[in-house]
């Protein structure tokens, strides 16, 4: 594999682990390791090693490695929003993973940084922004929105033509009606239906 294959992961919590199981299916990156909290260097995740903090990823992207933020986010973006940017400012390369075991349209169109994990659907029309995670069983329906930095978790419908505001955390068994628009940084709690 080329450097263009080689992957660094940012946060070595729970979600990365679900983030790595996408990836080894996908067969797209190469994991190099995973940077996290300093104390945490030389545990291992799933078999990758911790390698360092985010204060190295200026050295990583001048070697022309990609990265993915696979921090989690409920309460807020906050963390995964400044390290994007970070990454957007530097002009590191930012890998989009969309697992082989979802279905993304081709009419639909997923922006850098975002992970598709297992069994998503993404339909026809739907547009998803920078950093946001698409968690599995996810349903997102034609003409959605979803902006950057969101978190739309497991098994969550977003119906035909609503739009998700930047920043918002959709939890698990959630429903937002056809055409609702959910505001900018909103916390929706599990098995919560928005008309």
């Amino acid at each position: 594999m080329d450097n263009t294959d080689k992957l660094i992961l940012i946060g070595g919590g729970g979600h990365a682990k679900s983030c790595i199981d996408v990836i080894e299916l996908e067969k797209k990156f190469e994991i190099m390791g995973i940077l996290d909290l300093k104390e945490r260097i030389g545990q291992k995740v799933l078999g990758y090693e911790i390698i360092g903090t985010d204060e190295e990823i200026e050295k990583y992207s001048e070697k022309g490695i990609s990265f993915l933020i696979t921090l989690g986010q409920i309460e807020t973006a906050d963390l995964r929003t400044k390290i994007f940017e970070k990454l957007e400012e530097i002009g590191a390369k930012i890998a989009t993973v969309i697992s082989p075991i979802a279905y993304v349209s081709g009419h639909s169109e997923i922006q850098a940084g975002t992970i598709v994990l297992h069994n998503a659907l993404v339909n026809s029309n739907a547009k998803i922004g920078k950093n946001c995670i698409i968690n599995s069983k996810a349903l997102i329906e034609h003409d959605a929105i979803i902006e950057d930095y969101c978190h739309i978790s497991t098994g969550s419908i977003i119906n035909g033509g609503a739009v998700i505001g930047a920043n918002s955390f959709v939890g698990s068994n959630s429903t937002v009606i056809n055409g609702v628009k959910v505001p900018v940084k909103s916390f929706i709690k599990a098995g919560s239906i928005i008309k």
